[in-house]
């Protein structure tokens, strides 16, 4: 009798234990998924502010822009730019300047839940620059924040890693 009531008492205990980690499992899987859905959509966010540049789509890049007009702009040997305002008027200028090319690549993306990290890889070319073929090879550091479930860039620093003009 003592070991059927103790067989019962351990296929009690390994189902309460069973039990209990579905129920785990079911409450981690909807964290997991939102966690993963988040990447996603900041990752797509980014993508499309980085097509926006390559095509020089001033409309499309504007949309991918804070709402409330929060954005900095970085970059080597200048002031930092404030406000979307500034960034797009920065950049309407340099998509008006001759002739050239951006190509780009993620290396780095982390993503919270309302604010996201990404590092980008660029190679910026022209055809001629003073008689000869120019590029710069540089990482660009974006800040995305997530505002009304939408992700929209913040912060773009960009530095320069190597250039055809260096020595």
């Amino acid at each position: 009798m003592k070991k059927v009531l103790l067989l019962v008492c351990c296929v009690c205990v390994f189902t309460g234990f069973t039990s209990c980690k579905e129920k785990q499992v079911a409450k981690i899987e909807p964290v997991v998924q939102n966690q993963v859905l988040n990447k996603e959509l900041a990752e797509a966010a980014m993508l499309k502010h980085l097509d926006a540049v390559s095509n020089r789509d001033l409309e499309t890049l504007a949309s991918t822009l804070s709402p409330d007009g929060d954005m900095l702009l970085i970059l080597p040997g200048t002031e930092i730019i404030e406000k979307a305002s500034g960034f797009l008027e920065n950049q309407k200028e340099w998509f008006e300047s001759g002739d050239w090319t951006f190509e780009t690549k993620i290396l780095h993306l982390e993503v919270g839940e309302t604010v996201a990290s990404i590092v980008v890889e660029a190679i910026y070319k022209e055809i001629e620059r003073e008689g000869i073929p120019y590029f710069n090879r540089m990482h660009i550091s974006y800040v995305l924040k997530k505002v009304d479930k939408k992700w929209y860039v913040i912060r773009d620093h960009m530095v320069s890693v190597e250039k055809s003009t260096d020595q």
